[in-house]
C-alpha cells in the first residue's frame, strides 16, 4: 500500500531551515561578539602596555632633568672656584709686583720730595704727595716714566703753599696718576713694534 503524507512537510522543512538559520545566525553572532571582545581585549593590552612604557619614561625623564640641573648647580660651583682660583693666581703673581711698584715709587722720588698718599684702582695708582718745588715734580715725572714698572704719568693737581707764616718757602702739593706695566708687558709690546 502506498503511503501518503499528508503532514504539513513544506511548513516542517521552513521550520527546520528557519531553526538552522537561526542558530548559525546565533553562532555567527557568538563568534563575531568573540572577536570583538578578543580585538577589545588585545588592544587594551597594546595601550597598558605603552600606558606603562610612557610612565617609565616619564621618570626616566625627572631623573635625568634631575641630574642635568645637578650638573649644572656643579658647573656654576666648578666655575665659581675656578674664578675664586683664578684671583687667587693673580694675586700670587702681583705679591712680587707691588713690592717692585712700592721700591720703584721710592727709588725714583727725588729729594725734596715726599709721597702722603698712594692708591691703587684697577691698573692705575693715584699718587699724592709734597716737593719743595716744580721742578722736582717735574724730575720725578721722567723718572717715573723711565722705570719698567710705571708708565704715563699725567699730573693732576699741583699747588703751591707756604710752610709756615714765618717761614719764607713754599711747598707743592702734587698729585698724579701713573699706569702700573710689568717689564714682561714691555718686552711684548717692543718686540710687536
Amino acid at each position: 500500500m502506498a503511503r501518503i503524507n499528508l503532514l504539513p512537510w513544506r511548513e516542517q522543512r521552513r521550520k527546520e531551515q528557519q531553526r538552522r538559520f537561526l542558530s548559525m545566525l546565533g553562532l555567527t553572532a557568538v563568534l563575531g561578539l568573540a572577536v570583538l571582545v578578543g580585538a577589545h581585549l588585545y588592544i587594551s593590552g597594546l595601550i597598558d602596555n605603552q600606558n606603562m612604557r610612557l610612565n617609565r619614561l616619564r621618570q626616566e625623564i625627572r631623573v635625568v632633568d634631575k641630574q642635568i640641573r645637578e650638573i649644572r648647580d656643579l658647573d656654576k660651583a666648578k666655575r665659581a672656584l675656578m674664578d675664586r682660583m683664578e684671583i687667587v693666581q693673580q694675586l700670587q703673581r702681583s705679591r712680587p709686583e707691588i713690592v717692585h711698584i712700592f721700591d720703584e715709587l721710592v727709588t725714583t722720588l727725588p729729594d725734596g720730595a715726599y709721597l702722603t698718599e698712594v692708591i691703587q684702582q684697577g691698573n692705575t695708582l693715584k699718587i699724592s704727595g709734597k716737593a719743595e718745588s716744580d721742578a722736582r715734580v717735574s724730575n720725578y715725572m721722567r723718572n717715573l716714566e723711565r722705570s719698567p714698572w710705571l708708565k704715563n704719568p699725567k699730573l693732576s693737581v699741583i699747588q703751591s703753599r707756604a710752610k709756615s707764616n714765618k717761614s719764607r718757602t713754599t711747598v707743592r702739593s702734587f698729585s698724579l696718576q701713573v699706569e702700573k706695566e710689568t717689564p714682561r708687558q714691555q718686552e711684548g709690546k717692543r718686540g710687536s713694534e
